[in-house]
C-alpha cells in the first residue's frame, strides 16, 4: 500500500464529511434572513443547536491532518493566502458568537444584529471555501521555494467566483432541505419547499456553467477522469443523485432528497480531488513544478505512525456523530432553555 495515497484519501474523507455535515448549518444560515418572526428564527437556529459545533470538528481534523501529513501543502496555502484565511477564521468565530449571543437578551435590536451577523458569516464562509476550491483547481503561481506570489485579489479571478458562487448555492439548498425535515409548522414548511426548488435549479445552472469550464480550460480534468476507469462511476452517482434530488421532493421524500443531496456533495468533492491528483498544491506558473502528494508528505514513518492513530480514534468520532444525531433527532421543538 501506498501511505501517501491513503493519506490523500483519508484527507478527501474528513473535507467531503466536513462539506456534507457543515454545509446544511452554513445554509440554514445564508436562508436566516427570509425566515419571518422571531420563532422562525430560533427554531432555524434550534435546528442546528445541538450540532454545528461538532460538525465543525471535521474541518479542524482536516486542517490538523494537512499539517501533519503534508506539511509543504499546509505552509504553502496558509502563507500564500494568509489574508483569506484570517477572514474566514473571522467569519467562523463570529458566526459561533452570533449563535450563543442573539437569545441572551429580548431586544429586537440585539437580535436583529445577530441575526444579521449569522447570515453574514455563513454566507461569507461558504463563499470564501468555494474560492478555495476553485483556486486549487485552476493552480497558482509559485517559486521554487513553493511560495505563492499574488494577493488577495489575484484569487479572485472568473472560475474561483464561479465555484464560490455555487458552493453557496450549494449548501442554500443542501439547509433547506435539512430544515424541510426539522420545522414543525406545516406553514414555514411549505415555503422551505419553495426555497428549495428555487435553490436546486440555481444549483443546477451554476453546476452545468462550473462543469463546462472546467473541461474546456483544466485539461488535467479529463485526462484524470480517462487515466482511472472508476472515476466514471462517481461522475454516474453524482449526476444520479442530483437528478434524485426534485424526484424525490416531488414525491415527498423529503429525507431522501437531503440523502440525496448529500451524496452529491460528497462525490463532488471526490471529483475535486480527483482533478487534483497527484497535487496538493498546483503550480499554475510550472506544473511540472507543482507540490505533490509525494513532494510535499511527511517521512513515510510519520505517515505510517498518523495512519495507526487515525484507525484507532476514527470510529470514536463516527460513533460520537452517530450519537448525537440519533439523540437529536426528530423535530425541532422550543423550549425556555432553547437559543
Amino acid at each position: 500500500m501506498d501511505i501517501h495515497v491513503i493519506w490523500f484519501a483519508l484527507l478527501t474523507v474528513l473535507l467531503g464529511g466536513y462539506a456534507v455535515l457543515d454545509g446544511f448549518d452554513l445554509g440554514v444560515g445564508i436562508l436566516h434572513p427570509l425566515a419571518e418572526t422571531d420563532r422562525e428564527r430560533r427554531l432555524f437556529l434550534n435546528a442546528i443547536g445541538p450540532i454545528w459545533d461538532g460538525n465543525e470538528v471535521w474541518l479542524v481534523t482536516f486542517g490538523g491532518a494537512l499539517f501533519a501529513a503534508f506539511p509543504m501543502a499546509y505552509a504553502t496555502v496558509f502563507s500564500g493566502f494568509y489574508l483569506a484565511f484570517m477572514l474566514l477564521l473571522f467569519a467562523l468565530i463570529f458566526r459561533a458568537v452570533s449563535i450563543e449571543f442573539r437569545s441572551k437578551m429580548h431586544s429586537p435590536r440585539w437580535r436583529r444584529i445577530w441575526d444579521y451577523g449569522f447570515f453574514v458569516s455563513s454566507l461569507l464562509a461558504s463563499f470564501l471555501f468555494g474560492v478555495a476550491v476553485g483556486n486549487a483547481i485552476i493552480g497558482i503561481p509559485l517559486d521554487q521555494r513553493y511560495n505563492y506570489h499574488g494577493g488577495l485579489f489575484a484569487l479572485l479571478s472568473p472560475y474561483p467566483l464561479l465555484v464560490g458562487l455555487a458552493v453557496v448555492v450549494t449548501f442554500a439548498m443542501h439547509g433547506a432541505l435539512y430544515l424541510h425535515l426539522k420545522i414543525p409548522d406545516e406553514g414555514l414548511r411549505l415555503r422551505i419547499r419553495n426555497w428549495m426548488w428555487h435553490a436546486w435549479g440555481l444549483f443546477l445552472v451554476l453546476y452545468l456553467l462550473g462543469t463546462a469550464y472546467t473541461l474546456v480550460n483544466v485539461p488535467r480534468a479529463a485526462e484524470n477522469v480517462r487515466a482511472f476507469p472508476w472515476a466514471a462511476a462517481i461522475v454516474v452517482i453524482s449526476v444520479l443523485a442530483i437528478a434524485n434530488i426534485p424526484r424525490s421532493l416531488y414525491a415527498g421524500r423529503s429525507f431522501e432528497a437531503f440523502l440525496s443531496s448529500s451524496t452529491a456533495i460528497f462525490s463532488l468533492v471526490m471529483l475535486f480531488s480527483l482533478l487534483l491528483w497527484p497535487n496538493m498544491v498546483t503550480n499554475s506558473a510550472n506544473p511540472a513544478e507543482s507540490l505533490t502528494i509525494y513532494r510535499a508528505a511527511s517521512s513515510e514513518g510519520t505517515l505510517w505512525l498518523m495512519f495507526k492513530i487515525a484507525l484507532i480514534g476514527m470510529p470514536f468520532v463516527l460513533l460520537y456523530t452517530g450519537a448525537v444525531y440519533w439523540t437529536f433527532r426528530g423535530r425541532v421543538e422550543i423550549t425556555e432553555t432553547s437559543y
